[in-house]
């Protein structure tokens, strides 16, 4: 693992508390945080709050690796079971998405990790920072509690390009059993 992922870690605990083993793995996994929480909490269902098709700013182009104005899939999502379990924004480049993928993406509530098995789509996904934030209005309404939230960002590489950038976040009091 990384250095600076443990050093997210060591800082999280230092500032926040002590964390689980399960929060230790969803936030430092290179596998499927979906196939996880289906072990963890039972099979989880996607609910989609927005998605929509944006050209990329300069942020967005930094973090994708892609050109200003190049055509973004904008899509915020929370992962849950009876309960809303994590909240996640992607950005994907979608001159780098086959066909089939795009319309998966696009019409079904289906999570991102499931749409790349069902196409054989071969990627690593690379951790890129681990930290705690305090929690934002919308997400206060989202999971009905006031929580620190732990975040991680990572990137998701298909033939050596970055396909997909993802912020996943949960409040800390969730998963501490």
């Amino acid at each position: 693992m990384e250095q600076n992922i443990l050093d997210g870690i060591l800082k999280i605990e230092k500032e926040v508390g002590k964390l689980s083993n399960a929060q230790k793995i969803l936030l430092t996994t290179d596998g499927s945080v979906t196939t996880i929480l289906d072990v963890i909490r039972g099979h989880v269902r996607i609910e989609t709050l927005e998605q929509k098709f944006i050209e990329a700013d300069s942020k967005m182009a930094q973090l994708l690796n892609i050109e200003v104005g190049d055509t973004v899939n904008y899509r915020v999502v929370v992962i849950e079971t009876q309960e809303p379990l994590i909240y996640a924004i992607s950005l994907i480049a979608v001159d780098r998405l086959e066909n089939e993928f795009k319309e998966d993406l696009i019409r079904a509530d289906m999570p991102i990790g499931r749409i790349l098995r069902k196409h054989n789509i071969e990627s690593r996904r690379e951790i890129k920072s681990v930290y705690y934030e305090e929690q934002e209005p919308e997400l206060k309404k989202i999971f009905k509690e006031d929580s620190t939230m732990l975040t991680r960002t990572y990137n998701i590489i298909h033939n050596n390009e970055i396909l997909i950038w993802l912020k996943e976040t949960f409040p800390y009091k969730h998963f501490r059993d």
